[in-house]
């Protein structure tokens, strides 16, 4: 099933593992709405995702548009968000 893992698919997987986290967190926590903008933006991270992506419309999301996104999001969410209130960070 996994053939061609490298680096670059790990560390986005990484990624989208925690925008998913902060996304359920979001949903229980503080808003449904922001909750699942998080989730869906994190599908973009996994792998899967993008194999889909570059099958069926032919167009991939580069690694360093992914970081770009990925820091912004994190940014956000512990500088201005609800959510790094309410653990104090």
């Amino acid at each position: 099933m996994i053939k061609n893992l490298n680096a670059l698919d790990i560390v986005s997987f990484v990624f989208g593992l925690l925008l998913l986290t902060i996304g359920i967190m979001n949903v229980f926590m503080v808003h449904p709405v922001s909750g699942i903008i998080y989730i869906l933006v994190s599908l973009v991270f996994f792998p899967p995702t993008n194999n889909i992506l570059k099958k069926t419309l032919n167009f991939t999301i580069p690694f360093k548009l992914k970081l770009i996104i990925f820091i912004l999001i994190m940014w956000f969410t512990l500088g201005v968000g609800d959510l790094s209130e309410i653990y104090g960070l």
